[in-house]
């Protein structure tokens, strides 16, 4: 009994390793996870490029930070402490729209999307359900993706012995199943964008309310006489809002861009899934 054990398992082994080897189906760059690295790093970046680049002592009259800045960069500088956060925020959003823009490229696939849905519904309306997990694999990315699911959903239920609604209803149910599994990788890192764009409207409306405080300060100690507290109050009230503003536009102008293209990846699938459904209901009639 223990040699035909052994035996059995012996034969079990390489089927199990067979198992194991399988190739996974590729899914590209998923995105980055800890985000949390990505906002250290570009809190630094930032914060470095306040301190040695703007802060470089050739941007001001002696070589000196406390003397009147000579260009524009020495004159952000004299922003103050919230200048570096506003750019750490800036690094940020930069930082993550190349991440999102790598990611959902490999979420598209390889190809123009527009014609692979086009493609894979001329061959649903044919028929020929081989062309179109043909089709799938050669675009892979998340839309090949949910229409896989759809497709082998597609032919289980060919043979299922149940009724069409509840055929129908098991096919968009595997739709929906499938884009679900997709739509984390596809919106990652999305509501850090989002944030931000609050985010660094409110940092900037920080900074210009402590620029003013100092202005009225300098007024109340030295009364007109003192301009040059003044000026650098208004100066740094007016360098934060100016930085806050352009970081809050970066921010608008890339969640809208980038949930403008998931939109576009998530009506292709359901553009699909419709014809798939409806070819079957076609193809497939209830006796």
């Amino acid at each position: 009994m223990a040699k035909k054990a052994k035996k059995a398992a012996k034969k079990a082994a390489p089927k199990k390793a067979a198992k194991k080897a399988a190739p996974k189906k590729k899914q590209g760059f998923q995105g980055v996870r800890h985000a949390f690295i990505i906002i250290v790093i570009a809190f630094i970046v930032g914060w470095a490029f306040y301190n040695y680049i703007l802060g470089d002592p050739a941007n001001f009259a002696n070589g000196d930070h406390a003397g009147h800045p000579l260009n524009m960069l020495g004159t952000i500088y004299k922003g103050g402490w919230v200048v570096p956060i506003i750019f750490g925020l800036l690094c940020t959003v930069i930082a993550m729209s190349v991440e999102r823009t790598i990611a959902i490229s490999a979420c598209s696939g390889k190809g123009n999307v527009g014609k692979f849905a086009e493609d894979v519904k001329a061959a649903l309306k044919n028929g020929d359900i081989d062309k179109a997990e043909e089709l799938c694999n050669k675009q892979q990315g998340s839309v090949a993706n949910v229409v896989l699911a759809d497709l082998r959903s597609y032919r289980k239920m060919e043979t299922a012995p149940i009724k069409m609604k509840e055929k129908v209803l098991t096919i968009q149910n595997a739709h929906d199943e499938a884009t679900a599994l997709e739509m984390p990788t596809m919106t990652m890192n999305l509501p850090i964008i989002a944030t931000i764009v609050t985010l660094g409207t409110l940092t900037a409306l920080f900074g210009t309310v402590l620029g003013m405080i100092r202005s009225f300060a300098a007024l109340a100690a030295g009364g007109g006489a003192d301009s040059m507290a003044l000026s650098t109050g208004i100066s740094e009230a007016l360098v934060n809002t100016a930085s806050g503003i352009a970081t809050s536009w970066v921010s608008v102008v890339a969640y809208n861009y980038f949930t403008n293209k998931i939109d576009k990846l998530t009506f292709a699938m359901d553009e699909i899934s419709y014809t798939l459904v409806h070819t079957f209901e076609e193809k497939h009639p209830e006796a």
